[in-house]
């Protein structure tokens, strides 16, 4: 297993530092401060078109997911090596970055030719900001998928949705919303169907977008769908043994590694900032406390390096078709946590000045928490780890 850093990376990690330091600290910073997202129409988005990049990847099915010569692609590490770089500077504004995003990835895996050319061809077209959204997470079921109560009943050529998401990232602004439902309540996790549902659709409506406490940048909606009609035309891998479910589980095991990536980088930028705020104060008479943080500083350091070495391996797995189901969740696991002792001992480090919430610090200490819930809690994780640890696989939540 290699863990260089591609070279091919470089080039473009380099811009999203530029772009990161130039736009996306700033303009998170502004979001911070109103306290919600930057709108769709907002100049900057059509710029990261202008520049070439976009929010999530546009790679390839885990089967398509090789060279003409047999070697893995890289997809999974590239978009790891992006998310790391983008949440550094900001990770709000991060997952606002117009693409395909999270929804996209269950098109590439599930869909159809004509599904990934219908649904995610418009994605290629740089002339204006597009997004997708991932619709799983309802007000009563959220690690435990086997909750999920949305309905798709059939009816003729279509499927008429009746239910509620909430905490659906971009989901007000979404061309379309990948939605799990299910077509038989009593069936558990064989009856879990994933549907498309394009904006503008009769029936689907956005009830809120939500304020949070941190990665205000970020939009988190809630979505409605009440006699929504959706042609079968748009029904992701349809069969009758769970394999949207499953579905749903290979496109974890993809992105989790980029959450996982994102923790590093917040991590990274607090302790980037509490060591500077630590040599720029603690001198002088204030020397002696330089003593007292320079040894934790350290520990924080080598668990950032530990936690992005984590994430290496899922994507390195991933993108090499191995198993990396249980990778993806270590990763996701131990990076969420890092982050949040980086977080918090800056704001130690800071001391009276962390709690006026005009430093940096503050802000990714509010930011991180979403990072140990989003795409299956730290939980969820461990007991995902804990069943391959004693043999037993039993269902996978989310």
């Amino acid at each position: 297993m290699n863990f260089e850093i591609d070279p091919s990376f470089g080039k473009l990690r380099d811009m999203i530092g530029f772009l990161g330091r130039e736009r996306l600290r700033p303009l998170g910073l502004e979001a911070d401060a109103l306290g919600g997202p930057l709108p769709p129409e907002h100049p900057f988005f059509q710029e990261v078109l202008d520049m070439g990049l976009t929010g999530g990847f546009m790679g390839k099915s885990p089967k398509e997911r090789t060279d003409d010569d047999g070697r893995a692609r890289r997809t999974i590490r590239r978009a790891v090596v992006m998310a790391e770089e983008a949440a550094y500077w900001d990770r709000g504004m991060a997952t606002s970055l117009p693409g395909p995003g999270l929804g996209g990835a269950p098109v590439m895996i599930m869909g159809t030719p004509d599904q990934k050319e219908r649904l995610l061809g418009p994605f290629k077209d740089r002339s204006q900001p597009r997004w997708s959204a991932f619709g799983m997470t309802e007000p009563g079921a959220g690690s435990d998928v086997a909750r999920i109560r949305t309905r798709f009943q059939e009816d003729g050529d279509d499927f008429v949705v009746n239910g509620e998401k909430v905490f659906i990232s971009n989901g007000a602004r979404a061309s379309f919303v990948v939605c799990w439902g299910t077509v038989d309540p009593t069936a558990g996790r064989k009856g879990h169907r994933a549907l498309v549902v394009e904006a503008g659709t009769p029936g689907f409506e956005v009830a809120k977008i939500e304020k949070k406490m941190g990665l205000c940048a970020s939009e988190t909606a809630s979505l409605v769908f009440q006699d929504c009609r959706v042609p079968k035309a748009n029904l992701l891998q349809a069969d009758t043994d769970g394999g949207s479910f499953k579905g749903a589980m290979k496109t974890f095991d993809m992105t989790r590694p980029m959450v996982a990536a994102m923790a590093v980088g917040i991590a990274q930028a607090a302790l980037d900032e509490a060591t500077r705020f630590a040599d720029e104060n603690f001198t002088g008479p204030s020397a002696w406390r330089r003593t007292r943080v320079e040894d934790r500083l350290s520990r924080c350091r080598g668990k950032v390096e530990m936690g992005r070495l984590y994430a290496w391996k899922a994507a390195w797995l991933g993108d090499h078709k191995k198993p990396n189901a249980v990778a993806a969740s270590m990763a996701k696991a131990a990076c969420a946590p890092i982050a949040l002792e980086v977080a918090s001992l800056g704001m130690e480090i800071l001391g009276e000045a962390g709690g006026a919430c005009d430093h940096l610090i503050e802000k990714l200490y509010r930011d991180v928490k979403a990072l140990d819930i989003v795409e299956g809690t730290g939980q969820i994780q461990r007991i995902v780890i804990a069943r391959r640890l004693l043999g037993y696989e039993g269902e996978r939540h989310e």
